[in-house]
């Protein structure tokens, strides 16, 4: 069994949605894998700053999973990029690039966090292209952790209030960024998270293909749980299915 989740946005300021991730993990067995598709944490400020943003914890119930034999992969998404191998090693996790490609029996499934596919969103793509160079990654990383946390939360409050003047739509996939990434792949399947819109698409490329998007944790988890016979999709208290 391999299950995907995404955009938890783990903060002390949320203890409740910390509580149903441990609640989460403590149904998965050993010999199944866990794939966290970007946004576990509200934020990241680097690896050396584990106690400082509350997520000692979060790191133990990573490690007991790993412990008890489930293979963990992460897949940074636009709040927690800077996710790096130190917390993967103290957490027993593998990190993997965005676009990554996941054999299941004779499918090859694209699993991305999707923020890369809303290219209408302009400002948020430049913004990517800044933070994601090894550049600004280092000038950022050799500033004392107050500082990376005043700069993060200037960073958060004029995204949020971006949001607010932005079209719904703008912030969501671009349909032929969708079409062009599977095309490109020449997969079946493309699971994203991001949006916060939890569905199953059908597209239209030059075969039909899915793109199927995990919904955030509040109020309740979104998660997926893959097999060779298909995919469920839960989100809220409702359950979508995908057969292949």
């Amino acid at each position: 069994m391999i299950h995907l989740i995404s955009d938890l946005h783990l903060s002390p300021e949320h203890p409740e949605v910390f509580d149903q991730f441990g609640e989460y993990l403590a149904d998965l067995n050993a010999g199944e894998d866990l794939y966290i598709l970007g946004d576990l944490f509200e934020y990241w400020l680097g690896d050396d700053a584990v106690d400082f943003l509350g997520h000692a914890e979060a790191q133990q119930l990573l490690r007991s999973l790993s412990n008890r034999g489930v293979k963990i992969f992460f897949l940074s998404g636009n709040r927690d990029f800077l996710v790096g191998e130190k917390f993967a090693d103290e957490c027993g996790i593998e990190l993997i690039a965005d676009e990554h490609i996941l054999k299941v029996d004779q499918r090859q499934v694209l699993l991305m966090h999707g923020d890369s596919l809303c290219t209408d969103d302009l400002s948020h793509q430049k913004f990517r292209a800044m933070v994601r160079s090894p550049g600004w990654q280092k000038t950022f990383l050799e500033k004392t952790i107050a500082e990376r946390d005043g700069l993060a939360k200037l960073a958060r409050y004029h995204s949020e209030d971006g949001k607010a003047q932005k079209n719904m739509e703008i912030m969501d996939v671009n349909p032929e960024a969708v079409r062009e990434t599977i095309t490109q792949h020449d997969v079946e399947i493309l699971i994203h998270g991001h949006t916060h819109r939890p569905a199953i698409h059908r597209i239209e490329c030059r075969e039909a293909a899915y793109r199927v998007v995990l919904g955030d944790w509040t109020p309740k988890p979104s998660w997926i749980q893959l097999t060779e016979e298909g995919l469920v999709l839960a989100f809220s208290d409702s359950v979508q299915r995908l057969y292949f």
